[in-house]
């Protein structure tokens, strides 16, 4: 089975998001993300079941549609996997990290899994708090404390793609490839 995106829809992102959250610490690596020991031959969705298995084992099984993942420092770094197709595929709604690794927000923005930078986010929230999380203004509420912080909000060409469906489908709508 191929791993080609060409047939692939990306539900293009909303702007804002409310949710229950799931926290994670510093340092998660798209290894851990998308395992480089994925079986060969599985579909997306198949080998999106195997994200966070090395240290969340059952994890991906537990999400639900709308989950909101909060995150510690350099969230998603290591390699350029695009390992935020997973965390679409798996059905979280969008991510807040106290930072993001700059490869991995620039996959995120092109599979429309919106993702924002707001330092202070992981120790806003416990796990299963529920989050509201806006990508225009920046603002991220704690909707079980009330408490808010201030992220970076999303300028609005990379709102665009990912409301577009991300660069693939902003491309083909451009009629730059088909």
């Amino acid at each position: 089975m191929s791993h080609s995106l060409d047939n692939v829809v990306i539900e293009p992102a909303k702007s804002r998001y409310r949710g229950k959250v799931w926290l994670f610490g510093d340092d998660i690596s798209t290894d851990l993300m998308q395992p480089g020991f994925t079986p060969h031959g599985l579909s997306l969705e198949e080998r999106a079941k195997y994200c966070m298995r090395a240290n969340r084992p059952g994890w991906s099984e537990q999400v639900s549609l709308g989950d909101i993942l909060i995150g510690g420092r350099n969230f998603g770094c290591g390699s350029n996997r695009p390992a935020a197709l997973n965390l679409k595929i798996l059905g979280l709604g969008c991510m807040v990290a106290e930072s993001v690794f700059s490869v991995h927000f620039r996959n995120c923005i092109n599979f429309a899994f919106p993702a924002m930078s707001c330092p202070g986010a992981s120790k806003l929230f416990k796990e299963g708090d529920m989050a509201d999380v806006n990508f225009e203004t920046g603002l991220v509420m704690n909707v079980t404390t009330g408490k808010t912080l201030e992220g970076r909000a999303l300028p609005k060409f990379l709102m665009d793609i990912m409301a577009a469906g991300g660069s693939l489908a902003m491309l083909r709508k451009g009629g730059y490839i088909k």
